[in-house]
């Protein structure tokens, strides 16, 4: 009704600046001349029929009608399909873009939300300020949701795990059957923990060339360096780079100073070494000896008391022989 309005309203304005309006307005010149502002050749994508002042005044068909506000007026606009906050309705004669209920951000129809506004909660279609008795309110999802998710054991509230359910990990109020990257899994404490990646620090300098030991007296050695561990990793860090690494060398000075001397004095020490070994065995061997000879003596005495206390034995024995009768009568 609007739409024929704003056309009658231009017809008037055309007739009145020409004459003749009558001729003008006979059907059959209007076959020929287009009312003024009014276009069947219009620029804008999916009008049919457009005015410059309002914007397409028909859609081509498939295409939805939706009014534009711009300050006091408004503009028709044609769209593949209507915008957020309205829902389209087709019918025979056009179709246009209807806006969703005031506590609805999106619908489907005027009866049914597919997302509410803040501060109202989505349940079976209906946008809500509370939610049905054992359903609580998720502010993330702007739904009505169960009290704890399936694999919360308990929670807080419908966002919020205190406790998992068996063989998921924990982080921070959620529950997971893979770590997130950067965690690892704590079996122990079945939490998603942080990976801990191992850090060295610097090189050391270059060790002087050297070989057993000895940094003279030979052409070719080993240069080392190291470096220190700062963090050692977790079971799923970084593990650790090479903390040491060896370089052959060539060492500049094969002959050592004093090594006459040196030697001199190893070989003296040697041979003292020699003579206070063999004193010692000399020492030992003697006291063996010693130990033998006074074991001997101690068994030869032995031997003797053992003879001595026989043969008083065998005297005490005749002495004590009992005497016969014919030998009394001898006497």
């Amino acid at each position: 009704m609007q739409l024929q309005l704003i056309t009658f309203v231009l017809i008037i304005l055309h007739c009145m600046d020409y004459t003749g309006c009558q001729q003008h307005n006979s059907p059959r010149h209007r076959q020929h001349k287009s009312i003024s502002g009014v276009s069947s050749e219009c620029q804008h994508p999916g009008c049919l029929t457009c005015s410059v002042f309002n914007g397409c005044l028909s859609c081509k068909p498939r295409y939805f009608m939706h009014l534009e506000r711009i300050g006091m007026k408004q503009i028709g606009v044609c769209m593949n399909s209507c915008p957020q906050g309205f829902y389209g309705t087709r019918s025979p004669e056009r179709n246009t873009c209807t806006k969703c209920k005031s506590e609805c951000d999106s619908c489907f129809n005027k009866n049914f939300c597919t997302q509410c506004r803040a501060g109202f909660y989505l349940h079976l279609g209906k946008c809500q300020e509370n939610c049905p008795e054992g359903l609580v309110r998720s502010d993330t999802k702007k739904e009505c949701v169960s009290r704890c998710p399936a694999e919360c054991e308990s929670c807080v509230n419908s966002e919020t795990c205190t406790r998992c359910r068996s063989g998921l990990y924990q982080l921070s109020g959620r529950c997971h059957h893979v770590c997130p990257d950067d965690y690892e899994p704590n079996d122990k404490l079945m939490e998603c923990t942080l990976q801990v990646h191992c850090e060295v620090g610097e090189w050391s300098e270059w060790s002087p060339c050297s070989r057993s030991g000895r940094t003279c007296g030979f052409k070719r050695g080993q240069e080392t360096r190291t470096r220190q561990v700062l963090q050692y990793p977790s079971p799923f860090g970084k593990p650790c780079p090479e903390i040491s690494e060896i370089k052959e060398c060539l060492v500049k000075r094969r002959k050592c100073p004093g090594g006459r001397r040196k030697n001199e004095r190893r070989e003296h020490r040697n041979r003292n070494n020699r003579k206070d070994k063999e004193i010692q065995e000399g020492r030992r061997e003697r006291k063996k000896e010693k130990e033998q000879e006074r074991e001997r003596d101690t068994g030869d005495q032995e031997d003797s008391d053992n003879r001595n206390k026989t043969e008083h034995r065998h005297r005490r024995g005749h002495d004590t022989q009992p005497v016969s009768p014919e030998d009394s009568l001898v006497q």
